[in-house]
């Protein structure tokens, strides 16, 4: 294991964990209600469907399938001893890998190309953006050339994890993964250590209470018509 595996398995890692913790922490401390996606739908919004839904969605199936391989990698391991149901996960990421990244391009080409759109960005939502689909390019690579990921993700890579977890790292699995696997792990740390600096933070503060929450009743007092009306003589 030479000195450039140590700082991208071991060294970014950790860093990256530590810049994710206090970052995140001062943000919430110190500028709270600055956590914020930003949303620029009032800006534009029918382009902005077509992106972010399949962009969201496929985010979010994707990110919570590396979770169970990383979690539960005995019962991922069990699902995919029959051929079929490996077949079924193994396509079913891939589906919304391709729904992320399809929606990612979108979004970036709109905070391109509209004029509107461009005077409210950051270099650092490029930056992130860039990012995003440069690891999902690199994971749609990784599961075309190397396929069946799911079962030696959790086999192979959830144990290199855990022992970062456990703070006694093994580099022997990710140092002998092919060459885009390894890039696919080490772009993972560099968004985990840039994410308190981004509208990514915004994830953390999703209103999922909302789902549970008791309906709430809305009563109008007044004609919503009359009230809505570009007439200034109603």
């Amino acid at each position: 294991m030479n000195v450039f595996h140590t700082f991208l398995f071991v060294a970014l890692p950790y860093m990256a964990l530590a810049i994710f913790l206090v970052g995140t922490i001062y943000r919430y401390r110190v500028v709270p209600f600055k956590i914020s996606s930003l949303s620029s739908q009032f800006l534009e919004g029918e382009i902005l469907f077509w992106g972010s839904v399949p962009l969201h969605v496929g985010m979010l199936a994707v990110l919570l399938l590396h979770l169970g391989c990383f979690v539960i990698p005995k019962a991922v391991l069990a699902w995919n001893s029959y051929p079929l149901r490996l077949v079924a996960l193994e396509m079913t990421g891939f589906v919304f890998a391709l729904s992320f990244l399809s929606g990612l391009i979108i979004v970036l080409l709109r905070r391109l190309f509209n004029v509107r759109i461009r005077v409210v960005t950051t270099w650092m939502d490029i930056v992130v953006e860039l990012l995003l689909l440069c690891q999902v390019i690199l994971g749609c690579g990784v599961a075309a050339m190397y396929p069946w990921g799911s079962s030696w993700f959790a086999s192979d890579l959830s144990p290199y994890l855990w022992s970062l977890v456990k703070l006694n790292p093994h580099l022997d699995a990710v140092g002998a993964m092919p060459g885009l696997v390894q890039a696919h792990v080490a772009v993972a740390f560099v968004i985990i250590l840039l994410f308190p600096f981004t509208r990514l933070m915004h994830s953390l503060v999703a209103p999922f209470h909302y789902l549970f929450r008791a309906y709430q009743q809305v009563i109008w007092n007044w004609d919503r018509k009359t009230v809505n009306s570009p007439d200034p003589r109603v």
